[in-house]
């Protein structure tokens, strides 16, 4: 198997190849580009989805073969069952699909490395700011554009009440509502994909990212590959009790109370989730 900076390299060259596919679609600059709207479990697809999706697992697999790999795309994951493969790239071709097809802009491309349930190499690309983070198990995060690449960390030295929540527009329901009203922090910031999020609180925007499951939970692709950005940049990402996110166990949904932060105060602030959970009794 070839070594993780050469399959970084791979992953890295796919992902911007995929944001050109993905900004052709979103510009209306290729051929026949209306985007075909279709719903699955009430989520919409488009045909944008698709190719990239195709895209990516073409072009990953024709690099590294299936020999070593097992793949996990959004647009193409059908069974429940755990994928016995050591690693497995769990991949969402187009995170922010309301946001894509709203032009917000606020969508972004997940490629994840996971080995034994945890992730060890992440690619996030944000295509309308021409961005794309990566970052290795161990090797730190970085952001990349067309002129190269620098290394990112996340915020410190904040006061509690100071940090920011990045909070989605869509995906709000009053139990997750009545969790952010009761938490010491106040100032909010509305962006769409969570790999947008992430990027926000790496790039020193905000600081804080809460997902509560309702009738849904977040699935892997959502979260994969934007956890290890977080992380590697100096973040904490974490089930409200604190122990770290599973990937490829036979269930892809993130059920619970998932907290992401700029770390220094992630284990008050998972305290204070529960501590608000334990107290209320709102309808959701």
């Amino acid at each position: 198997m070839k070594d993780l900076q050469e399959i970084l390299a791979i992953a890295r060259a796919v992902g911007w190849g995929a944001a050109d596919i993905l900004r052709s679609y979103y510009h209306g600059t290729i051929k026949d580009s209306d985007l075909e709207v279709q719903y699955k479990q009430n989520e919409p697809v488009t045909v944008a989805d698709i190719a990239v999706s195709q895209y990516i697992l073409e072009n990953l697999q024709a690099a590294l073969g299936n020999e070593d790999f097992a793949y996990i795309s959004e647009e193409t994951y059908e069974s429940q069952s755990k994928l016995a493969s050591n690693y497995v790239w769990i991949i969402d071709p187009l995170d922010g699909t309301k946001d894509f097809i709203k032009k917000t802009g606020e969508y972004a491309i997940h490629i994840a490395l996971v080995k034994e349930r945890r992730p060890v190499l992440a690619v996030v690309v944000v295509p309308e700011a021409e961005k794309l983070y990566y970052a290795t198990k161990g090797g730190g995060t970085f952001r990349e554009t067309r002129n190269g690449s620098i290394p990112v960390q996340v915020s410190s030295g904040k006061r509690i009440e100071d940090l920011t929540l990045v909070v989605s527009r869509s995906h709000r329901h009053e139990k997750l509502n009545y969790l952010l009203q009761n938490l010491p922090c106040q100032n909010q910031k509305s962006v769409g994909s969570v790999g947008c999020k992430i990027a926000t609180i790496v790039e020193q925007q905000a600081d804080i990212y809460i997902s509560l499951s309702g009738k849904s939970a977040p699935k892997d692709w959502d979260i994969a590959a934007p956890e290890l950005i977080l992380t590697e940049a100096g973040g904490k990402f974490t089930y409200f009790d604190g122990t770290p996110l599973q990937y490829n166990t036979g269930d892809i949904n993130q059920w619970g109370g998932l907290l992401a932060s700029s770390s220094e105060y992630h284990e008050i602030l998972c305290q204070q989730a529960r501590d608000v959970l334990a107290h209320s009794n709102p309808s959701s």
